[in-house]
């Protein structure tokens, strides 16, 4: 086992903090470097540093940095679910360490959804249906994996399945 334990802290971001999420910083027991290309190749990861080492997921709205010895995720309800995410990463990371003689290393991330690709596909109606001010905000975040075309109450069938499609491009599948 690479990860054994690790500190967390949890906080409110100081640049703002009426903020209701919460950040996570963990602090790791052990140095985790070389289970990071690993890591990338079996989670996908949305950006991969060489120098220094360092992945990041975007994952339901969230972002988490993995580094040599520290884990930093935002966007939480609570410490309940720090918690859950971070044990998720340290299984993730041990079973890719654990499993590396199988894995190829990735060191790129993987490529990104385009905004305006995503806008030419919605219906530009900003009707606020989907609880955003504009088919811009409404692209971004589907463009962040934090909406998805079902939260489009316009779109038709034809028009979900076209971004289904396109969106499908970008979903890592090791």
């Amino acid at each position: 086992m690479l990860l054994e334990s690790y500190t967390k802290k949890i906080f409110r971001p100081e640049c703002n903090p009426s903020f209701q999420s919460l950040h996570c910083i963990a602090a790791l027991d052990q140095d985790i470097t070389d289970a990071l290309p690993y890591l990338n190749a079996v989670l996908g990861g949305f950006e991969y540093f060489k120098d220094p080492p360092a992945v990041t997921f975007r994952i339901q709205g969230k972002i988490i940095a993995v580094h040599p010895r520290e884990i930093a995720v935002n966007a939480l309800r609570d410490e309940e679910e720090a918690g859950k995410i971070l044990e998720w990463l340290r299984r993730e990371i041990n079973d890719a360490w654990e499993n590396r003689d199988k894995i190829t290393p990735r060191y790129e991330g993987t490529p990104r959804p385009g905004i305006l690709e995503i806008l030419k596909l919605l219906p530009k109606t900003n009707c606020r249906e989907c609880g955003q001010p504009t088919c811009m905000v409404f692209a971004t975040l589907v463009a962040q994996d934090a909406k998805g075309p079902e939260d489009c109450q316009p779109m038709d069938d034809q028009e979900r399945k076209r971004l289904d499609q396109y969106m499908s491009q970008f979903h890592f599948n090791p």
